[in-house]
């Protein structure tokens, strides 16, 4: 388990925030077709006033969508960017956000990088269709985030960039053996898009050794790219108590909309 299921995403450092409003701009909760015919779930935040033409897929951790992630959602839209946050489990779980007690696991070993990124490419189709943004960044954590990592390996998404938070970059140091499970430290020679990584230092599941081999061959391959290691902080550390983990999530908050703000493009009026 990442986190107390309950938790709550850290707020947007304040100095951030452009479009307050109380408790967050409320998301829109839908349900998308990907190109297999699959029915899944995803959550919309639309910002009123986007900074710049860039929007936000995030991707979950293991357990899919609930409530946290369509929080975030929302809390990006108030920095400034239109964001949806998808589920990963339509083909075998059917659609709704996930409770507590959704045997993830079983879900999560069910799933292919290629079933989520035909995912993505669903919920950018509808970020187009809602929002007119066609300039999208894939942000993931933990699962979710070896997806964004390996979304960087298609370029038939079209993305500007991909952002991941302690996305486990060797499934085997979980114990983990499936040719389906995500490996971006074995795909990251096929990596064409611009690349944020943050790690957490105390992190077990992702060493150093495999975040230094990581940001090397990413330099090699001329990939542009940001790593960043939070000493002493755990997997998990944007999710978990903020009182013991404030100062890295908010530093992390604040690259994540810095690299946004690098990839924008100038918004549009809308139609």
């Amino acid at each position: 388990m990442c986190f107390e299921f309950d938790a709550l995403p850290p707020m947007v450092p304040e100095d951030r925030v452009l479009a307050p409003m109380a408790g967050g701009a409320a998301a829109e909760m839908l349900v998308l077709e990907s190109a297999d015919g699959t029915s899944f779930s995803a959550a919309l935040a639309e910002c009123p006033e986007p900074i710049g033409g860039t929007s936000v897929i995030i991707l979950p951790d293991v357990r899919g969508l609930y409530r946290f992630y369509v929080e975030l959602a929302e809390r990006f839209s108030t920095a400034g960017y239109h964001a949806i946050a998808i589920d990963f489990f339509g083909r075998t779980a059917g659609t709704g956000e996930r409770g507590e007690d959704f045997d993830f696991m079983t879900h999560t070993m069910q799933t292919t990088p290629a079933q989520i990124q035909a995912d993505v490419a669903a919920a950018r189709a509808a970020l187009l269709e809602r929002t007119d943004s066609d300039n999208t960044v894939t942000l993931g954590f933990c699962f979710g985030g070896a997806q964004s990592d390996l979304c960087a390996t298609n370029s038939d998404l079209d993305l500007s960039a991909v952002i991941s938070f302690y996305g486990m970059l060797d499934p085997a140091r979980a114990g983990i053996d499936s040719d389906n499970f995500p490996a971006p430290l074995k795909n990251v020679d096929k990596i064409r898009k611009p690349v944020l990584a943050l790690f957490g230092g105390a992190d077990d599941l992702i060493p150093a050794a495999d975040i230094e081999a990581f940001d090397t061959a990413l330099g090699a391959n001329g990939i542009p790219h940001e790593v960043h290691v939070y000493a002493g902080a755990p997997h998990s550390f944007f999710d978990r108590s903020q009182e013991e983990f404030a100062e890295a999530s908010a530093d992390a908050w604040r690259r994540v909309l810095d690299y946004l703000g690098k990839s924008a493009t100038p918004a549009g009026p809308r139609a």
